[in-house]
């Protein structure tokens, strides 16, 4: 093997003679000495060079050293540590692996200000920054975790289709595919078929996947192409059972990042907490008159905006002293066809919004499981019965009260650490102009 430790494991093998490889990060020059900075994916180490002493092959190998070449080196760890940044490495050998071209493209330090777009074009590049490796870092952590707390409590991973015949929201924007001759598309989410395993029998579900949405936003917030955690579960009495699960999933998943990130966190300069629960919980029609004190109009019966959703953000950590809130009992006309009503009340849905620090993160709540209800609402939303028969002809034959919620992964990664733009929080981001790399 090229490499037998990585960096953060050498001060374990103090006075042993190891391998390490990675990049060259920094070369620093003293009259007789050289430091090479090595970085891997763990972290840094310092191979010292003492020109003097050192073979003069050695030194020659290094006198022409470029940022970002790939090097392997063998050498000892000595027991007594005198590097200020990293472990240190007396080198016996150098093995160039891959030369880099000089100058880099893009400043990958983030000592200058680099724009986004012009980093996103050398992303490969621009992951190499250790702080963009934190961020995945914390985000492959945020995924473990929330798989973790699911299948401690009784969830089952599926695999759903990503390419349907239809639209599981009822709009237009959506990427229409060619599917040997027939039209279809990418999933907008996973809702109608993870509906279909309550109908199934299946009794609690996740799903983690990709779904895309052909919309021209151009915000700091919209992705074209998003991945999520879905969750459904059966046997509820309404939505709030689904509040109760997505809190409990999201302050595991939030108390282990805190816990098991703190080197990345660090970095970072980001504080993360585990969220006390239950979060509370904002209903419509009163956030019409919430959002009134602030000056904010909204049209009754109407959606919430950006400015609204954030204005009530502002009320609930001020009232509350929580980041996170539901938002619940949505005007049923802005809302999907298979969104349960309130019975006594059908202007409301039992739809369900989390936000988290003023973003939107999941939307869910409960579903409609009985079959006259449901072709109802089918009709009531203008779609046309046969399309969508092949969901809704399951519920003639029993479906159990269910609800959920689907969690963008990006979009919390984003909250969690504040970053700016959710693209950052997306390895290679797809957006209405950015279809490369």
């Amino acid at each position: 093997m090229i490499r037998t430790h990585y960096a953060s494991e050498l001060l374990d093998h103090k006075g042993k003679q190891v391998t390490i490889a990675g990049w060259v990060e920094n070369v620093k020059e003293l009259p007789n000495l050289r430091f090479v900075i090595v970085r891997d994916r763990t972290g840094i180490a310092q191979v010292t060079i003492h020109k003097k002493n050192s073979p003069e092959e050695l030194v020659q190998a290094t006198d022409k050293i470029n940022l970002q070449d790939v090097i392997s080196v063998s050498g000892i760890v000595p027991e007594k540590q005198l590097a200020k940044i990293g472990p240190e490495v007396q080198p016996k050998a150098i093995t160039f692996l891959s030369r880099s071209a000089t100058p880099l493209p893009i400043d990958i330090t983030g000592a200058a200000d680099t724009q986004l777009d012009t980093r996103l074009d050398w992303r490969t590049l621009d992951l190499r920054n250790p702080k963009n490796l934190a961020v995945f870092r914390i985000q492959a952590k945020l995924i473990e975790s929330l798989e973790e707390w699911l299948r401690q409590n009784g969830y089952i991973q599926v695999s759903t289709p990503s390419i349907i015949g239809g639209v599981s929201e009822g709009g237009s924007e959506v990427f229409k595919i060619d599917y040997y001759g027939s039209p279809a598309s990418l999933r907008q989410d996973i809702q109608l078929h993870r509906q279909l395993t309550m109908a199934a029998g299946f009794d609690k579900m996740f799903e983690f996947g990709p779904n895309w949405r052909a919309e021209m936003s151009r915000t700091p917030n919209h992705l074209s192409e998003h991945r999520s955690v879905v969750v459904e579960l059966s046997f509820i009495t309404d939505e709030m059972d689904t509040e109760r699960v997505e809190e409990q999933l999201v302050a595991h998943a939030l108390g282990k990042i805190s816990s098991d990130c703190k080197d990345e966190l660090q970095l970072l300069e980001r504080k993360l907490e585990k969220p006390t629960t239950p979060f509370p919980e904002v209903r419509f029609p009163q956030i019409y008159d919430i959002l009134k004190e602030y000056g904010k109009q909204v049209p009754f019966g109407e959606d919430l905006n950006r400015e609204a959703e954030q204005t009530l953000a502002k009320h609930m950590l001020e009232k509350t002293g929580h980041d996170f809130f539901f938002i619940n009992r949505f005007p049923f006309n802005v809302k999907p066809f298979y969104v349960m009503r309130v019975d006594d009340d059908p202007t409301w849905a039992r739809s369900v919004d989390l936000v988290y620090r003023g973003l939107e993160l999941s939307s869910g709540g409960q579903r409609e499981h009985r079959y006259e209800k449901l072709m109802e609402q089918v009709r009531l939303k203008s779609l046309t019965e046969s399309e969508i028969a092949w969901f809704t002809e399951n519920f003639k034959y029993g479906v159990p009260p269910h609800g959920g919620f689907s969690l963008g992964i990006e979009r919390l990664t984003k909250q969690i650490l504040g970053i700016e733009n959710v693209k950052e929080a997306s390895l290679f981001p797809r957006t209405p102009e950015r279809l490369k790399p």
